[in-house]
């Protein structure tokens, strides 16, 4: 009973956090279109509040390590699902890639774009020059950029090996790359976080959501990295990046538990 009140509770939140704060965000922007920095300072500052509230509606506390970096920046992350782009708004002047398919998505699609969320479609090389500009263009505009080179999410077991291609930009511009790293805890009383929190293989979105709000609270570990990664050959930069969060990664799961499905 109190896990169903919990949930229904969290819900409710969700509900009204997420829709108003779209519908008090839109007045503003449209008050700032004249004044395109403006804007942008406005709608980067307003996103970090905004994530910082629906973590509280979840009951996600963040618990960070290190600096966050000065925008623009190129940052990398490893991906355990959604949440990390809650965890990462709230800590981080930045906007985000995702998949082409999130821009259809009811509301969400709507509010990603509304927040200069770049959309990438996986499935066409060719649409890497487009992305690699929209980077480019935000970084121009004052922003960091965050992007998950492992292009899935997963289970937490281990970190997936990075795709290389969107990197192309930091050597091209001899950008120095952040680096952060995500994991989950929940309490032993609740579902693991690998299952709770983490979002991937085949589980649909309002069951996994669901599970989450039923959850009695969630620890986020966040660490941001001080020191840069630079190089010159991009395939090079993704394994040194890797290598570089595999350092302070702590397995999620065990090598014989949960989905071996591929990620999303």
């Amino acid at each position: 009973m109190l896990i169903a009140l919990r949930a229904g509770a969290r819900a409710a939140g969700v509900f009204l956090v997420i829709p108003l704060g779209y519908l008090a965000l839109l007045p503003a922007l449209l008050a700032l279109a004249p004044f395109p920095r403006a804007r942008v300072d406005f709608t980067s500052w307003y996103f970090r509040r905004w994530a910082a509230a629906i973590l509280a509606v979840l009951g996600i506390t963040v618990r960070v390590s290190g600096v966050a970096p000065e925008p623009p920046f190129f940052m990398v992350s490893n991906h355990l699902g959604y949440v990390d782009i809650i965890v990462l708004a709230s800590r981080l002047r930045c906007v985000f890639l995702a998949k082409r398919e999130v821009r259809s998505w009811p509301l969400v699609g709507l509010i990603c774009a509304t927040l200069g969320t770049i959309f990438i479609d996986r499935g066409q090389r060719r649409d890497i020059p487009r992305v690699l500009a929209e980077l480019e263009a935000a970084m121009a505009r004052g922003l960091g950029v965050v992007i998950f080179p492992e292009g899935t999410s997963t289970r937490g077991a281990t970190v997936e090996p990075f795709k290389s291609p969107l990197l192309a930009l930091a050597t091209r511009l001899g950008l120095p790359v952040h680096h952060a790293t995500l994991r989950y805890e929940t309490p032993a009383s609740d579902p693991p976080a690998y299952l709770a929190v983490n979002w991937y293989g085949d589980t649909h979105f309002a069951r996994h959501a669901l599970g989450l709000l039923q959850v009695s609270r969630v620890e986020a570990s966040l660490h941001l990295d001080p020191e840069p990664v630079a190089e010159t050959d991009r395939k090079l930069l993704a394994e040194r990046l890797r290598a570089a969060i595999l350092a302070r990664f702590e397995p999620m799961v065990g090598d014989g538990e949960g989905s071996a499905e591929p990620a999303r």
